[in-house]
């Protein structure tokens, strides 16, 4: 897992910043922009290093592999009043993209809207949810100044349905659920600090990598493109 944290730093210490990449081509904006780190320096803290092995426990542990029986955990509807079960969000035979996230992940934000597009491009094929949970940089965690909101760790449902508020603010037109306090979902699927799944017919079609390095809207596109050509 220290060799995992050290390739994290590598990769989102040398990516180019957006406007570099933007200048460098005249093409629609990419699905994975890169993500700017300018706190290099937090990078190797009691904190970092608890938050990176988090991570690496949920990713050992979880239940959710390629091919097999999607995991059901509950989550939790925006209001506060209704719970319901992931697997609730798919339709009939057409696939579900899962993408787990929090408001104080960089990476996860950068590419929000990146994800808003392919939701718009394929919903006519697939069915999207956002999940929120556990916050990957909370102010009082492992804090990142290029984290889009100061929030600290979720105490109780009330302080983790109001940071996903903001995450609606963000991406109104995408459905979105809240983990549990358990946090059930994020353990079954290994999704802390963020994850994309696809889940087809009650079985997991593709599992994204552990973030940041792994999470690439681009290979949904790629994974949702083949399927439409079927």
């Amino acid at each position: 897992w220290l060799l995992d944290f050290l390739c994290i730093r590598k990769k989102m210490l040398t990516m180019p910043t957006a406007e570099e990449a933007a200048s460098a081509s005249e093409e629609p904006p990419p699905d994975d922009p890169p993500v700017c780190v300018s706190d290099s320096n937090r990078m190797f803290t009691l904190e970092s290093l608890k938050a990176v092995w988090h991570g690496q426990k949920l990713d050992f542990f979880k239940s959710a592999h390629v091919g097999s029986l999607a995991p059901n955990p509950e989550v939790i509807q925006l209001d506060g009043q209704k719970r319901l079960r992931i697997l609730d969000f798919a339709r009939g035979k057409r696939p579900l993209i899962l993408n787990f996230g929090s408001c104080t992940c960089p990476p996860f934000m950068a590419r929000l809207r990146s994800f808003q597009r392919l939701a718009a491009h394929f919903v006519d094929i697939a069915d999207f949810l956002l999940v929120y949970i556990e916050e990957a940089h909370p102010s009082d965690g492992w804090v990142s100044s290029d984290a889009a909101y100061n929030i600290p760790k979720h105490q109780c449902l009330q302080d983790r349905l109001r940071a996903a508020q903001l995450m609606r603010e963000g991406a109104p037109d995408c459905p979105l659920a809240v983990d549990t306090m358990d946090n059930a979902s994020s353990a079954a699927y290994g999704a802390y600090f963020e994850r994309l799944y696809i889940i087809q017919e009650e079985k997991v079609m593709y599992q994204g990598g552990r973030g940041p390095e792994g999470y690439k809207i681009s290979e949904l596109r790629s994974w949702l493109d083949q399927y439409k050509t079927r």
